[in-house]
């Protein structure tokens, strides 16, 4: 049996409404776990990067400080994040698709500057090798560590959602995506589903409802 639409991750009721709308079948699971830990950090901070709405959550149960008033400037990767830091009163300089043109922004725009990546224990190599390389200081600060839940479907699927790098490995550690069609939120996340399809599409905008609305939308898949 096919289910239409498989999500790597657990989907909030007015997210999965869509999908109910459409009378699609739906199996959903979460392919990793996030766990927040404990960090380390200057006082004041005059340029944070963040790539994930998880950093902001681990420094609110860490560093709560940092939040009202200690971080100058913020750049960020998604629409999500960035909401998430003005919520917070943070003066969002940049908002980018992916951590490459993040990268490549700070590189073009800024020297002689400190940047802290406020990020998890497997992040991605471009963001780091890129502000490297221009004429700025880069300092990692871990702040959550990413989980593999792999799981084995012997009910596959026509669609797959992927929200993260680290969802597709889960993924494919104990599945194949073979004729499905890879629906990703973002291009960081489909440089790695690209390693194992290449029928895939992306997101409008790197928003869970955003990936749902281009599942529900595409047709260009072919059945298992």
């Amino acid at each position: 049996m096919t289910a239409q639409i498989l999500s790597t991750k657990k989907l909030s009721s007015a997210q999965k409404q869509p999908i109910l709308d459409a009378n699609m079948e739906f199996l959903e699971y979460d392919a990793i776990s996030i766990k927040l830990i404990s960090f380390k950090s200057p006082k004041f901070i005059q340029n944070a990067i963040f790539s994930s709405q998880n950093a902001i959550k681990s420094m609110k149960k860490y560093q709560k400080d940092l939040l009202f008033g200690n971080i100058e400037n913020c750049f960020c990767v998604g629409e999500k994040t960035t909401s998430i830091l003005k919520e917070n009163g943070q003066n969002v300089i940049k908002t980018a698709l992916n951590a490459s043109e993040l990268a490549n922004f700070i590189q073009k725009t800024y020297e002689n500057e400190d940047f802290y990546f406020f990020c998890g224990s497997h992040r991605r190599d471009e963001l780091p090798e890129i502000v490297r390389m221009s004429k700025n200081r880069l300092f990692e600060i871990k702040t959550y560590r990413i989980e593999s839940k792999s799981v084995s479907f012997k009910q596959k699927a026509s669609k797959i959602l992927f929200f993260s790098p680290s969802g597709v490995q889960s993924f494919i550690a104990e599945n194949n995506i073979k004729n499905a069609l890879a629906v990703c939120i973002g291009e960081t996340t489909a440089s790695e589903a690209r390693k194992h399809t290449s029928n895939m599409v992306i997101s409008n905008e790197t928003t869970v409802e955003s990936v749902i609305e281009k599942a529900i939308e595409s047709t260009s898949i072919a059945n298992i």
